[in-house]
């Protein structure tokens, strides 16, 4: 059977050999506490995949994603935590029925803006919206004006300040410094076990993969073309008559989509939110993801991603004060020595090394074949 046409053959391959670490060797090698840490892992892989599109093929360093991967997140949590806030469970509050911050900041009734969040149907369709449709107001404003570069990155680092702050100052209606917490079941089903652990897990990969082929095709059609022509000549693309505006708006919507699917996951896998990962910090570190798995390569933003949570777990263990001395260090190294991140590697170093270990194979093997054979392709005479 013929393969879509968006998926090459080194795409097949990448896809089944992450499936292969996913789905098999790390479910079988890894006790609960340590595949949890992974899908949390894997909610950042989202927002690395989105930097892909945005900054990878488009061009624009969004220095501002943890803001959509924070608005993912609320979404899911403030639907988890209106069902965890039922009047039985807070009838020891002096206004039942309400999410406890909301009682200790004096709030007697639940606000406009929390009201569709009773509904699962309306919350997964504010996960893909809300994000997505700020993405738009910000991208819109930016790129139709022209605004890229240095300037749209520091902008969306001021974005992400000013949403960290916001989140903040309104503690009644967002939990505050300590965000949105004590979630407890997903319609009736309690999220808190080991084996709804497992569970999560297993439909955070799915989602990702269902992500990962997005990207896949977006990267292979007459869009991934214009996106990749639009980063190293852009003038050139807009004097062909294509509006280079819209199209950094669309791949920065796309990352932001994907972002809030990560922060939702997040949210379901953690069991709370708070404005901790919304901020400048994080947005950076997802960024740093992305630029050590490879800013062009949509598996390496995965390993990326895996890579540096692995190495912050171990280090931040065994060494707590030396970690971000250690973030720090790896970055540089990654943008002076390997700019291409661990694709880079891969594609300069790995592949090259196969690729000859392969032709010599086939190349013994054609002189074994029979001295009367021809002489392999690429074998010296003797």
């Amino acid at each position: 059977m013929e393969s879509p046409r968006f998926l090459s053959r080194s795409d097949i391959i990448g896809l089944a050999a992450l499936a292969l670490l996913l789905v098999v060797i790390l479910p079988l090698s890894l006790d609960v506490f340590r595949l949890n840490l992974v899908a949390k892992y894997l909610t950042y892989a989202f927002v690395a995949l989105g930097l892909v599109l945005c900054w990878g093929f488009g061009g624009s360093l969004s220095l501002g994603q943890g803001v959509f991967f924070g608005l993912g997140g609320y979404c899911m949590a403030m639907y988890l935590k209106l069902e965890a806030s039922s009047v039985e469970n807070t009838k020891i509050q002096s206004t039942p029925g309400i999410p406890d911050f909301m009682d200790w900041n004096q709030i007697t009734h639940i606000p406009w803006f929390w009201q569709p969040f009773h509904s699962l149907t309306l919350t997964v369709l504010a996960i893909l919206i809300v994000p997505t449709l700020f993405a738009y107001l910000v991208g819109a404003a930016m790129f139709k004006r022209r605004v890229g570069g240095v300037y749209f990155a520091i902008i969306t680092q001021a974005i992400a300040a000013i949403c960290t702050i916001l989140i903040i100052g309104q503690q009644g209606y967002t939990g505050g410094i300590n965000g949105i917490t004590d979630l407890r079941t997903l319609k009736g089903w309690d999220i808190r076990p080991d084996h709804a652990k497992v569970i999560l897990y297993f439909v955070e990969v799915a989602f990702l993969f269902g992500c990962i082929l997005l990207a896949l095709f977006v990267r292979h059609s007459k869009l991934g073309r214009i996106l990749v022509a639009m980063r190293e000549k852009e003038d050139r693309v807009r004097f062909s008559g294509y509006s280079v505006a819209n199209f950094k708006i669309f791949a920065f919507c796309l990352a932001a989509m994907f972002a809030a699917i990560g922060g939702a996951m997040f949210t379901l896998n953690v069991g709370f939110m708070s404005p901790s990962f919304v901020g400048i910090v994080p947005s950076i570190e997802m960024v740093i993801y992305t630029a050590v798995g490879g800013r062009l390569s949509i598996f390496g933003a995965i390993y990326g991603t895996l890579l540096v949570n692995f190495a912050k777990t171990s280090l931040s263990e065994s060494f707590p004060q030396l970690w971000l001395f250690g973030l720090g260090a790896l970055f540089i190294a990654v943008v002076l020595i390997f700019p291409n991140g661990l694709a880079g590697i891969w594609r300069d170093y790995v592949q090259p090394l196969i690729d000859r270990l392969i032709s010599k194979r086939k190349s013994g093997s054609g002189h074994s074949n029979g001295a009367l054979g021809p002489i392999a392709d690429g074998a010296p005479a003797e």
